[in-house]
């Protein structure tokens, strides 16, 4: 997916050195304390069911059952919706370039790659575990190889987009919330392990360990990315890119046109893969609170896989893949998303101030 700030410049935000400043602060302010929140959470809340199950236990079963029916209707199948544009947009780019991918292609690729994780995680629960740790490494891969030759070319010299820095004549001040909801989408999933926290060894260690390494990695790891690409494209190259790394390869590494792309792809497709891996435990847990029907925390018989809660996405994702638009998805669910995490991180107070006997072994 193109990096957050590129939505700032389709909607002439702010100019790039202020992006990247804009992006440190959303990230620090953010995603570092929520992650540090969550990871005193999980060694507190001994349950699986990630947000769910943290506003349950700390504000109570109203603001729970809230959240959940958000998750449904709107956090969920935004979210997926959103990563399955991307994935249909990077399969098809490359075979159209130079001109645009047409957006039904996109839209049916897209639709093609969800229904794949379906019945990849209705077939067999090991298998779509293993596929994603194989996908999180194609996803490294896939930074250093737009990090590498951007680091390359800005120590020979290419400076010249980072001139005049910190330029706010063009700053719109109604456009920074759009700005930190997509900075703060690029920089989640800190919080995934708090959904199969009651599956891992050791949580009370792999927990904090968990988030402080990946909310490291992915602030060193995407900020030397945005570097990157200021390195070799322009705003208006940026601003004319339906896919920033296809075009960031065909200026800067003829080479690996068609490698980038590919394995952009596969990293959309291994976060669509994650999703529903964590949001059918969601529902198991939902239903063991008794705050969703108990058919959603059944298994198949034979393969042991969560099948009534993995095809529950399927009718709504479908929809909103076919008359949604990748940034108005992204706006229509991050308020909603952001909200309940922060209700959460709030309700850590709570839960500390109730429940003072639980001793917190990361704080």
């Amino acid at each position: 997916m193109a990096p957050f700030w590129v939505y700032i410049w389709r909607h002439r935000g702010i100019d790039r050195s202020l992006q990247v400043y804009v992006q440190v602060v959303s990230v620090h302010h953010s995603a570092a304390p929520g992650a540090l929140c969550y990871a005193e959470l999980g060694t507190r809340i001994t349950k699986s069911g990630g947000h769910y199950i943290y506003v349950l236990e700390t504000l109570g079963p109203l603001p729970g059952f809230l959240f959940l029916w958000a998750e449904y209707f709107a956090i969920r199948p935004a979210n997926s919706a959103v990563v399955a544009l991307a994935f249909g947009r990077y399969i098809l780019e490359p075979l159209f370039a130079p001109c645009g991918a047409p957006l039904a292609a996109v839209k049916l690729v897209a639709l093609l790659g969800y229904y794949i994780v379906l019945i990849l995680n209705s077939w067999s629960v090991s298998w779509s575990a293993r596929l994603q740790t194989i996908l999180s490494i194609v996803k490294l891969a896939a930074l250093a190889l737009i990090i590498v030759p951007g680091m390359m070319l800005l120590a020979q010299g290419h400076t010249e987009n980072f001139q005049d820095p910190f330029n706010a004549q063009a700053l719109v001040l109604d456009k920074l919330p759009l700005a930190f909801y997509a900075g703060m989408f690029a920089y989640s999933g800190w919080f995934q392990t708090s959904f199969v926290r009651e599956e891992l060894v050791r949580p009370e260690r792999n927990i904090p360990l968990a988030v402080i390494v990946s909310v490291i990695t992915v602030i060193v790891g995407y900020m030397l990315t945005n570097v990157s690409y200021y390195t070799v494209l322009t705003a208006t190259d940026v601003l004319a890119s339906q896919a920033v790394a296809v075009s960031f390869a065909r200026k800067a590494f003829q080479s690996l046109i068609s490698v980038i792309p590919v394995l952009v792809a596969l990293s959309c497709f291994g976060t669509m893969n994650g999703g529903i891996f964590t949001f059918s435990r969601t529902l198991f847990v939902a239903s063991r609170e008794g705050q969703w029907p108990p058919l959603f925390s059944m298994i198949h018989i034979q393969r042991h896989t969560p099948l009534p809660a993995v095809m529950l996405m399927f009718p709504l994702v479908t929809a909103m893949i076919c008359v949604g638009d990748l940034y108005h998805l992204l706006n229509f669910f991050s308020f909603s998303r952001w909200l309940f995490i922060g209700l959460a991180t709030l309700g850590l107070i709570v839960h500390r101030y109730r429940h003072p006997e639980i001793p917190s072994p990361f704080q």
